[in-house]
């Protein structure tokens, strides 16, 4: 059951990088749809601590420092996340993110916690080269027509997850994780509120693609983010690094199909180093 809950999860994070895609497509901000993601998972999750608890407890000041500086690697992981799709495409946006535990890594490796290694060494290396044959800086003419900037997104999203990751496993020492992902969301409302368009936010709530903002919010965070905190707590966690690989081979498969998107030959096989790449180095972190 742990293992299937973090399967869905993972999933269900691919489509929603589908369902932004197709928003950005008809000409919705960026921002817009980072927003509606947070909001529809901050309702979900409040509702969850609601649920779970009656009242609102507060948690300590460590929890909440630690869940606030979560919030703003959410924040910064979902506007990247969706200028890099709107800048370059699914596939390669959904797969520089999930470069994340590289970064982990590399803090873990300057505060002494890990050390450098020639297994790391050749991980670096090896994503290093997926990188390069997905932006088709190797064998690839004008980055396959990507931006540098939705290239330099892909990557801030990643560093920008790997920030959530950090804060996330802090506060879940101090506080559970519904509290935390309660407190993070809220700190990414406050963080985007002075960023979004009050009239567009207002707009999109009366579109007809209103749906697809709350699918949207559900299925990147409400639902997601609770079946995964279920699963962790049933499955072990080289299965849980394992399985999250199930992300970026969705959400490409969503752009290949429904939005018609494509990739060369060597930009799959980037993809394919990465995402083996990651996950070994993510099994190997846990």
């Amino acid at each position: 059951m742990g293992i299937a809950l973090v399967i869905l999860a993972a999933f269900l994070w691919g489509v929603s990088g589908g369902i932004a895609a197709v928003l950005i497509e008809r000409g919705w901000d960026p921002l817009i749809v980072s927003f509606y993601r947070g909001v529809v998972g901050f309702l979900c999750f409040a509702a969850w601590w609601l649920a779970r608890f009656a009242v609102i407890p507060l948690p300590d000041r460590r929890a909440i420092l630690w869940s606030a500086l979560a919030g703003l690697g959410v924040a910064g992981n979902f506007i990247f996340y969706f200028l890099s799709i709107s800048q370059a495409n699914v596939a390669v946006a959904v797969t520089l993110m999930y470069t994340a535990p590289v970064y982990v890594y590399l803090v873990a490796l300057t505060t002494g916690a890990v050390r450098l290694t020639p297994g790391f060494v050749a991980a670096i290396g090896s994503v290093l080269l997926g990188v390069a044959l997905l932006t088709q800086l190797v064998g690839g003419e004008n980055l396959a027509g990507l931006s540098f900037a939705g290239v330099a997104a892909g990557i801030a999203a990643g560093v920008s997850y790997a920030v959530f990751l950090f804060g996330f496993r802090n506060a879940a020492l101090h506080t559970s994780s519904v509290e935390v992902l309660a407190v993070a969301f809220l700190v990414f409302l406050l963080v985007m509120a002075p960023l979004v368009d009050p009239g567009k936010v207002v707009a999109a709530s009366l579109s007809d693609d209103v749906h697809l903002f709350l699918l949207l919010g559900l299925f990147g965070a409400g639902l997601s983010f609770v079946f995964y905190v279920l699963g962790l707590r049933r499955a072990t966690p080289v299965a849980v690094a394992l399985v999250a690989a199930v992300e970026p081979v969705t959400a490409s498969l969503f752009g290949l199909t429904v939005l018609g998107q494509s990739l060369a030959p060597l930009q799959w096989l980037g993809m394919v180093v990465i995402i083996v790449t990651v996950t070994a180095l993510a099994i190997r972190q846990r």
